[in-house]
């Protein structure tokens, strides 16, 4: 019962329209004709995921040793490969199960990586601070695209929610230029895991709509 008020006090109404959809629009006159030339380079969409990927793993290995603004420059230029191999496989007539899939599994190891390389300079130089900040914006990040993935498995929808992986990447990467740690992972700690729950209630609302009670 107190989650299907809160659902109803908490829960985003539109859903259709979400931040990311937005901005794939608005840029979407530079983001169709770049996806075009990289098909005709050969590059398939899965190999421009994994180049995001390895674009973070070395994004990873910076932060690792304290060279965040750099790597915060390297993700500043490869997260854009998230909107182009989706460009990539419309124009390829590609979109398949397996693309989709293979794409949101890779965008978590890449999130991971990154977090992983903040987690080892932290709890290399015995900052326990940082080191939780990052542990729960980490776990934030992991339940947004979880509850979403999951409540899509149901038939449920679960796009709401004030950071989705854009909005992110939006705070992390100015985080990481100009060295706003503390702060930025402080905003991803504590908004991930409120979209997390936003997303719950969300989830909770549809699915309590859903039961219709016997009538007599």
């Amino acid at each position: 019962m107190l989650l299907t008020l809160m659902g109803g006090r908490f829960a985003i109404k539109s859903e259709s329209r979400v931040f990311t959809d937005l901005l794939r629009e608005k840029f979407k006159k530079i983001i169709d004709p770049t996806a075009s030339f990289l098909l005709k380079t050969g590059l398939t969409p899965n190999m421009v995921t994994l180049i995001g990927c390895v674009g973070h793993i070395g994004a990873a290995f910076l932060a690792a040793s304290g060279r965040f603004t750099w790597a915060g420059l390297v993700i500043l230029l490869t997260a854009p490969m998230d909107a182009l191999d989706g460009a990539m496989a419309r124009q390829k007539g590609a979109n398949g199960k397996f693309g989709a899939f293979f794409d949101s599994v890779i965008d978590r190891y890449s999130e991971l990586f990154l977090y992983g390389g903040l987690m080892v300079y932290y709890a290399s130089h015995g900052d326990v601070t940082g080191s939780l900040l990052v542990y729960f914006a980490m776990m934030g990040s992991i339940m947004v695209s979880y509850t979403r993935a999951r409540a899509e498995s149901l038939g449920f929808s679960a796009k709401i929610g004030l950071l989705s992986r854009v909005e992110r990447y939006i705070i992390l990467v100015p985080s990481l230029i100009f060295r706003w740690l503390y702060i930025g992972l402080g905003i991803l700690a504590v908004f991930t895991n409120y979209t997390a729950v936003q997303r719950i209630l969300s989830v909770n609302k549809q699915a309590s709509e859903a039961v219709s009670p016997d009538k007599p």
